[in-house]
């Protein structure tokens, strides 16, 4: 495959993304060909785990592009997503011309003459040669073609939101010391966002967009084969249904796609040919993050795992009933999305109503139907 080679439609977009391990659904496969044919960068958004950031990687894959990934967080500088000078490197190159500097300045008759001299000089240590890029513009100048990952855009702040704005509409990055770079091949440009905060509008008028939940139970089945965790398909299919039940408890994290794999992958280097209760129990660490999940699952996982088990008539102390907080979509800067796909979801139950609990009651009462 030729570097930077197009996509010729939206078939082609989900047969190339299915070979390197990401199963799409027709829509994420026609913003993908939409965002290749229209020059513009695409925004997802929705809760973490379900594929934002895997997304961009199998783009760069399917695509044979290089990927460049800018991590937003708060506080950042734009020296961190554009450029900065490397005054080290400056330094270490005044040392050495130290004597050529002293033989221009050897004829001023005074200082300012001589500061004129210097002052002369300051586009041969403003220049690319000292110009150290960050993820923008290495994009826009870079000579390869590129996939561009702006991960997690809504933790950066609103002033560095606001340099994106020439970036994502015209490509092109400004240097005042130098000029600006315009992109020769504009870079396919993904940006993600967890929702912890409202994007401009500018922002998102600048973007296609698309909203990402998590996939039916096919589907989550079909990514587990495609990630050959090892686990046997009897198994699998219980681990998917286990899943889905629990992100009907109102979890303060709901697990992701990836942690479903690496429930997989944990239960299958153990050797677990059958589900039980007890073996769930002992891995559920995996997928739940927070104690207070974990204890409320605790109490329901033979359920789970068997619809037709009658519940037991309470929740072993300590497991409590609280409210759920609905999907959880902060989390750290060290976190990996491999092995995520996107897919739709039913909206999560809002803070502090309780709906968490009479969701799972009447999935309760389905299963025992």
């Amino acid at each position: 495959m030729v570097p930077g080679e197009p996509f010729t439609s939206v078939d082609d977009v989900a047969e190339r993304f299915s070979a390197h391990g990401y199963l799409t659904d027709r829509r994420l496969a026609t913003t993908v060909y939409l965002m290749s044919k229209l020059d513009k960068p695409v925004l997802l958004e929705g809760p973490a785990g379900v594929g934002k950031t895997e997304l961009a990687k199998a783009l760069a894959a399917a695509t044979g592009r290089r990927l460049l990934r800018l991590q937003c967080y708060e506080g950042q500088d734009e020296t961190k997503a554009l450029y900065e000078w490397d005054y080290g490197k400056q330094l270490l190159y005044i040392q050495m011309l130290r004597e050529k500097i002293g033989e221009i300045t050897a004829h001023a008759p005074d200082l300012v003459s001589a500061v004129e001299k210097i002052e002369a000089q300051d586009s041969v240590f403003f220049s690319d040669h000292f110009l150290a890029p960050r993820p923008l513009l290495e994009a826009i100048r870079g000579e390869e073609p590129a996939v561009l990952l702006i991960d997690e855009v809504d933790r950066a702040d609103e002033a560095l939101e606001a340099v994106f704005l020439e970036c994502l509409a015209e490509f092109q990055v400004s240097v005042p010391e130098i000029g600006t770079y315009t992109a020769k091949v504009p870079p396919y440009v993904v940006l993600t966002s967890n929702n912890t905060r409202d994007l401009s509008a500018a922002l998102k008028r600048r973007c296609l967009h698309l909203f990402l939940g998590y996939p039916d139970a096919g589907r989550e089945l079909d990514i587990l084969r495609a990630k050959r965790t090892g686990l046997p398909e009897a198994a699998a299919r219980q681990l998917v249904s286990v899943v889905r039940g629990l992100r009907e408890l109102g979890l303060r994290k709901n697990p992701s796609i990836s942690e479903t794999v690496d429930w997989a992958r944990t239960l299958a280097v153990l050797g677990v040919d059958e589900l039980s209760a007890d073996i769930l129990a002992e891995t559920a660490n995996v997928v739940l993050k927070y104690e207070r999940d974990l204890g409320r699952a605790l109490g329901v996982l033979p359920e789970l795992l068997d619809p037709n088990r009658e519940p037991p008539a309470e929740l072993p102390e300590g497991h409590g009933h609280g409210h759920g907080h609905g999907h959880e979509h902060r989390h750290g800067h060290g976190h990996g999305h491999e092995g995520e796909h996107p897919h739709t979801v039913a909206p999560a139950p809002e803070p502090g109503t309780g709906r968490g609990d009479r969701t799972f009651a009447a999935a309760t009462r389905r299963r025992r139907v």
